[in-house]
């Protein structure tokens, strides 16, 4: 296991310059984004594919800071009613599917996407509840279309020799374990969970169980370090399906925050621990999203936190069982 970080809050700074400061701060490894939601800032992904000269470039840039890529990110969503939007999605996703296995990344990460509610809607559709119960007619038919696309790109990223990490996120169809878990096996093992903690908290669940119930079935491919804080005195009030803009911090039940500040060192020590009962060892990959302090700060204080959590060596014999 080792600590690596989403850069996209570094980019406004050239690659070289984002590693190097990464690596003076302790960081491993680099998520990089490649598409969609987290832009392309330090990886252009059209130009990079297929061109050996600036994959090699690449390369030589990790190398001269030691780093490593945990995975290339592309989140956006594929399953828009809208065809120019889901067409966009899809190929961001296939194009980077390919970078990723040209470049010996064996993983991305993504979100599942969100579908309308019915073959004529325009806008994607959340459906939290199974009633009334066109709601849960709506839910039947958004599965029938995300199984048959993520079916077809499943076995796309098995020729490639490419995991795909999905974000359980709210807003998109798989926001939580037994959807994800669901989705993998309507697909196959090439499909599995950006294990990303924050949107999991707020939800209310459990995220060391959580760990267990999708490590235990080798469905954890990467992981987000990442925090979030729950206010009781605006949840217990309004609840935490929360509309208020991220920045009026002040009014949110809840908000995205650097390790340590949702919850403290010692859960995110049992976070590693688990992670490690489970088999991961993989990245511990830090997304930045608190609106309270700068991108340096926080990946500073995360890597802080992190770097006291995460184990540096393998278990030696239980000489103390036998």
């Amino acid at each position: 296991m080792y600590i690596g970080v989403l850069t996209v809050p570094l980019g406004g700074e050239s690659l070289s310059d984002a590693l190097s400061y990464l690596d003076d701060i302790g960081v491993d490894g680099v998520e990089l984004g490649v598409g969609g939601h987290p832009g392309q800032a330090h990886v252009d992904r059209r130009e990079m594919l297929d061109d050996e000269d600036a994959q090699d470039e690449l390369h030589d840039t990790l190398s001269e800071h030691d780093m490593q890529v945990s995975a290339l990110a592309t989140h956006n969503n594929p399953l828009h009613p809208d065809d120019d939007t889901a067409e966009e999605a899809d190929t961001e996703l296939r194009e980077a599917i390919r970078l990723a296995a040209q470049l010996d990344v064996n993983t991305i990460t993504c979100f599942s996407g969100l579908p309308a509610g019915g073959p004529n809607d325009e806008v994607p559709n959340w459906i939290t509840a199974p009633w009334p119960t066109e709601h849960a007619d709506a839910h039947e038919y958004q599965w029938e279309v995300a199984v048959d696309y993520w079916s077809d790109v499943a076995e796309f990223a098995d020729e490639q020799g490419v995991d795909i990490a999905i974000e359980m996120h709210p807003n998109m169809l798989v926001y939580e374990p037994t959807g994800m878990l669901q989705l993998r096996e309507a697909t196959n093992e090439r499909i599995g969970a950006n294990f990303d903690p924050s949107h999991l908290y707020w939800q209310g669940i459990e995220v060391t169980d959580a760990i267990r119930f999708l490590g235990e079935r080798d469905a954890i491919h990467h992981f987000h370090a990442k925090d979030t804080k729950v206010y009781e005195p605006k949840s217990r009030i309004k609840g935490v399906l929360d509309t208020t803009d991220y920045t009026d911090e002040p009014d949110r039940s809840w908000l995205f925050r650097s390790i340590g500040y949702g919850h403290d060192e010692g859960h995110w020590k049992d976070v590693v621990s688990t992670l490690r009962m489970v088999g991961y060892e993989g990245a511990l990959s830090i997304e930045h999203e608190d609106s309270l302090t700068s991108s340096t700060e926080g990946l500073e204080k995360a890597v802080d936190v992190l770097d006291r959590a995460v184990f540096e060596t393998q278990p030696g014999d239980a000489y103390w069982a036998e």
